[in-house]
């Protein structure tokens, strides 16, 4: 018999439709698509862009502009991609490229090189426990952050490591949180006595059905259950972590499961059509077993948490809380692109903290993955005719944390 989860409501939300669930604050779609055009005058008006254009924008002026371009951010107010460029003397000719492809455009100290190179002196100086770091475009600036359990010769040691970089380059915050990975005991999927949640269900290299979930979660038990002493119905195929990243690729046992493309956000479910790549400034929203819906702002890239059971790189920064039993959800954005599985962080959704994202597109092209082919939510009788409670953060199969 084929192993089969469905919505438990048959409202699915197409793609671009508006979330509204709970406390979470859901910002409404951003009014306005891409204005087509450009402008070849160093004035022109920065152009009003959706996160994802932005995001492919930024990308472009990347490779345009070469080593000029120093990092970029989605104004979400004036929804406008902000550039940092570095100039070099009086030659303007890159700020004239940037403005003329719809950005905004700020010279900044800081080239990626140089930032990068701070990067490497934190993480041969100041790799302790309790710590993480990531380039903040905002500031053009390294953000480093270490948590409560980094003391004494600890502290002393990552706080000379920054001082040593310069005020100009890299800047120490305390955090009152303690950075672990968001894995517990309770109720959702369940294996060797840990509990994560379901990210995104995908299809394997060779076809069959699969789902994305935590590495820490994967590396936790072989197994998985979507009842707490439950029998297995999914075997850890592959899984990262600690290293280059959270993530593992889950298959089912029953290759006849139907993995739905889409998220369920408590009484209606989101489809998800396509994986994205992070924009610093985008809105995104979580989801998990243990918190349920939850929405912030992204923070950061290719962040470097060191956590107790070793470090990870290339993260995805925010300000959106999680819990433990929260690892391995998905975080996306309202209008249904997958962009990252829940790692984890410090402090907790009513005192806030810092939270950290495997990329979704890194993890896919890791393991040979593609996003679950099944009914994206397609709006209709049998977007989800379903069984009532059965448990929130149900993505086809749901397993959530």
């Amino acid at each position: 018999m084929s192993h089969k989860r469905m919505p438990k409501r048959k409202a699915a939300i197409a793609a671009g439709g508006v979330v509204a669930l709970g406390a979470a604050a859901i910002l409404l779609p951003q009014a306005g698509a891409s204005q087509s055009g450009t402008s070849d005058q160093a004035d022109a008006a920065p152009r009003t862009l959706k996160a994802t254009d932005a995001s492919d924008l930024a990308a472009r002026l990347a490779a345009t502009l070469g080593d000029a371009f120093a990092g970029s951010y989605y104004d979400a107010d004036d929804r406008q991609l902000v550039v940092n460029v570095v100039v070099n003397g009086d030659d303007n000719d890159v700020i004239v490229q940037a403005k003329s492809a719809g950005a905004k455009v700020r010279q900044v100290d800081n080239t990626l090189a140089e930032l990068d190179r701070g990067a490497a002196t934190l993480k041969a100086e100041a790799t302790v426990p309790g710590t993480s770091w990531a380039v903040d475009p905002r500031t053009n600036k390294i953000l480093v952050t270490a948590d409560s359990t980094v003391t004494g010769e600890r502290w002393d040691r990552v706080e000379s490591t920054v001082r040593e970089l310069g005020s100009g380059v890299a800047t120490l915050k305390k955090s009152a949180g303690t950075f672990k990975t968001f894995v517990s005991g309770g109720d959702a999927i369940f294996g060797g006595g840990a509990r994560c949640s379901l990210g995104f269900n995908v299809v394997a290299d060779d076809g069959a059905p699969a789902f994305l979930t935590a590495g820490h979660c994967g590396v936790a038990a072989e197994q998985w259950s979507d009842a707490q002493d439950g029998a297995p119905i999914a075997t850890v195929d592959q899984a990262v972590f600690p290293g280059d990243g959270d993530f593992a690729l889950v298959r089912y046992d029953d290759p006849a499961t139907e993995a739905l493309s889409e998220v369920n956000v408590g009484e209606q479910t989101v489809a998800v059509s396509a994986a994205a790549e992070a924009t610093v400034g985008g809105q995104v929203l979580r989801m998990g077993s243990t918190t349920g819906l939850a929405d912030g702002q992204v923070l950061g890239l290719d962040a470097t948490v060191n956590y107790p059971e070793g470090t990870v790189t290339g993260l995805i920064q925010t300000d959106v809380c999680a819990e433990p039993g929260d690892s391995g959800g998905p975080l996306f954005t309202q209008d249904g692109l997958a962009v990252g599985l829940t790692s984890g962080g410090s402090g907790d959704c009513t005192v806030g903290g810092e939270t950290f994202f495997q990329p979704v597109t890194t993890a896919l092209e890791a393991v040979g993955a593609t996003l679950g082919a099944g009914d994206a939510g397609g709006a209709g009788d049998d977007a989800g005719a379903g069984e009532e409670g059965a448990g929130a953060g149900e993505y086809g199969m749901t397993p959530t944390h």
